[in-house]
């Protein structure tokens, strides 16, 4: 497995910011940003946290409730509803809840909102630099619904142990979390210094992304590929298991309200250019996917059927 040689590598900071993200999104729906202002007091507060409590009994981490269907708490292997698993284990969460994790829940509630916070903030900085490289009118026409009150949006920590087993075996690899793509808006991803995480090219090759703890990875999400109409596509992603080291990641997904609508933006059409999608909202779209498996493409029930 080689790794990414070309992986837009996006200085928030500079002038062309926006245009780079433009054609990172067009040619991967995937990209690297630096002097993104993410405190890494904040960054290392929360993983240290995070190893903590991965480092709890497995009886004690199961006191902070299954995952499914309330909205947020500890998974072991079990990914979603429908039978997918992985070496990994994770918290999952909405951005509202408020966890009672680990030893002192406080401590880790409060390096969760600190780093949310933070995240968040520069996940709506890099959509509005989106939508001002793609020349929209309104350039908070992506960040206003991760703004929103209702906004839907959900923070991960994975946890990918060690797989000893592994050792020596060059060609044999065991899938930490199985490939999909994430269906939210925008997704925020930051890991410590162990490799895992691999994309899929257009053209359907696998490609491994060299980890770097201090700079975030973004990725393009389903909904967003509906609002730009095809123009970014949701990047595919997989991750798979260290024979030596474990891998903490740390995933914010940036989601619309529930009863948002989802469908291309008419000012990222042309004249002759019809919508591929029917108009859904996030709920419709949330309930058909509980429903797939993980690597289902899940806008395919909502994609327009060309007249014969």
């Amino acid at each position: 497995m080689a790794l990414f040689p070309l992986i837009p590598v996006i200085d928030l900071s500079k002038p062309d910011a926006k245009h780079q993200i433009v054609k990172a999104c067009e040619d991967f729906g995937f990209f690297k940003v630096i002097n993104h202002g993410v405190p890494m007091d904040s960054i290392k507060k929360l993983e240290s946290e995070a190893v903590k409590f991965f480092s709890l009994p497995l009886s004690e981490k199961e006191k902070a409730g299954p995952p499914y269907p309330v909205g947020f708490g500890y998974g072991n292997k079990r990914i979603g509803l429908n039978g997918d698993v992985g070496w990994v284990e994770y918290l999952l969460m909405t951005t509202k809840s408020n966890p009672e994790i680990g030893d002192n829940p406080e401590d880790f509630r409060c390096a969760m909102n600190q780093y949310v916070a933070a995240v968040k903030s520069m996940a709506c900085d890099v959509l509005e630099l989106m939508a001002d490289g793609l020349r929209i009118q309104q350039k908070d026409v992506f960040s206003k619904l991760l703004m929103d009150e209702q906004s839907d949006s959900m923070f991960r920590v994975n946890h990918y142990p060690p797989y000893p087993e592994l050792q020596g075996f060059k060609d044999r690899n065991l899938v930490g979390f199985g490939e999909h793509t994430d269906p939210q808006i925008i997704s925020v991803l930051r890991s410590n210094n162990t490799s895992g995480l691999e994309i899929s090219l257009r053209d359907g090759s696998w490609v491994s992304v060299p980890p770097d703890q201090t700079s975030f990875f973004i990725n393009v999400g389903d909904s967003l590929q509906v609002m730009t109409n095809s123009k970014f596509k949701s990047v595919r992603h997989r991750v798979l298991a260290n024979s030596y080291k474990s891998r903490v990641s740390m995933i914010y997904f940036g989601g619309p309200p529930m009863s948002e609508r989802i469908a291309p933006l008419p000012s990222l059409m042309g004249v002759e250019q019809t919508s591929l999608y029917k108009e859904f909202t996030w709920y419709e779209y949330k309930a058909t996917s509980h429903k797939s498996r993980l690597a289902d493409n899940r806008l395919v029930p909502f994609e327009k059927i060309a007249a014969s």
